[in-house]
């Protein structure tokens, strides 16, 4: 049941993951599935309605940075910096994680992933949730495991069903996945692309962020990091704007049941469903997963997506494009 999020809403839905229940959480990036982050039988519940493997860690969020040291062991300079500058908001961090704490939702590695949402929505249900003796909630994206995430709460129901209770916290402003940076190898290390930028992360630390390859030490695994990922029912090609005028002229009258996302409306016929890629690259973040769902629904065999600039502004939206393409 989709509901309204007013006071009661919040309490109700506050109380259902106090009691082991899952809730679908409108945050600023997707909307999320919630479970009590240290209630292994609760979070054992997202990994069986996503169908994901539960060695695949999950997010967990809090509603301030004075619930971190509840979860995690230590916290390098570089990331309590990171902190100050971009929590509340799309920045997840991989620490060292408490021993004894949150051991499903971490996949039972001895790192774990905290997020700051900014979703007002969310900062309520997280308060609420404190006060409950609740101090984090699990919430990887609410949707079925490597499919597109859901950016609205009828995604999450067209998901997920009609009994999960959701939050409708609206369209998220952002509408991909946050930024990941390890914090567990001594530097800052970039492991999944998003709204705040490389250059942006770079800043804040005042080094370099390496890429996950570039440190000796294995990465952990992260949310979102596997090489297919965000996939729609269609088939997913990336190709050069050029390609696709091309590609569509060639096929002329026997384009049929194909999406596309260009900046560009293409010379095509009835067959081909256009919808306009933005030139910037935070509207077309905002945009993606709501395109391909829409793509989706009606019916097209493939969607051919003009790949964007690679740029570092547009590094989230390329990451996800490649993982849905992959």
């Amino acid at each position: 049941m989709i509901l309204k999020p007013d006071d009661r809403a919040i309490a109700q839905a506050a109380q259902a993951l106090r009691d082991g229940q899952l809730v679908g959480l409108p945050t600023e990036t997707v909307y999320g599935l919630a479970a009590n982050a240290t209630d292994d039988a609760a979070v054992a519940k997202i990994y069986a309605a996503k169908g994901r493997p539960s060695d695949h860690p999950l997010i967990v969020h809090v509603a301030s940075a004075a619930q971190v040291p509840m979860f995690a062991a230590q916290v390098p300079d570089f990331a309590q910096a990171l902190i100050e500058a971009f929590w509340p908001g799309p920045l997840t961090l991989i620490l060292p994680r408490q021993s004894g704490v949150a051991t499903a939702s971490a996949g039972r590695q001895d790192s774990i992933g905290l997020r700051c949402p900014s979703h007002p929505v969310a900062q309520q249900l997280l308060q609420a949730c404190a006060a409950l003796g609740v101090h984090g909630v699990s919430a990887p994206s609410a949707n079925r495991f490597g499919r597109v995430s859901p950016t609205t709460a009828a995604h999450v129901q067209s998901e997920l069903g009609p009994d999960l209770l959701i939050l409708d916290g609206g369209e998220c402003p952002v509408g991909i996945e946050s930024t990941i940076i390890d914090c567990t190898r001594g530097e800052p290390v970039l492991l999944r692309p998003g709204h705040i930028t490389r250059p942006q992360i770079e800043a804040v630390c005042g080094r370099a962020v390496l890429d996950k390859d570039a440190v000796a030490q294995p990465a952990p695994r992260a949310s979102g990091t596997l090489e297919s990922h965000y996939a729609p029912r269609a088939k997913v090609r990336l190709m050069s704007a050029q390609d696709i005028n091309a590609k569509l002229l060639a096929l002329g009258p026997h384009a049929n049941n194909l999406g596309v996302w260009s900046a560009q409306r293409p010379d095509a016929g009835a067959g081909v469903v256009w919808r306009a890629q933005p030139a910037g690259a935070e509207q077309a973040a905002h945009d993606l997963f709501s395109v391909l769902r829409d793509l989706d629904a009606r019916g097209v065999q493939q969607i051919w997506v003009q790949l964007p600039p690679g740029t570092p502004e547009w590094e989230g939206v390329r990451d996800r494009l490649q993982r849905a393409a992959a």
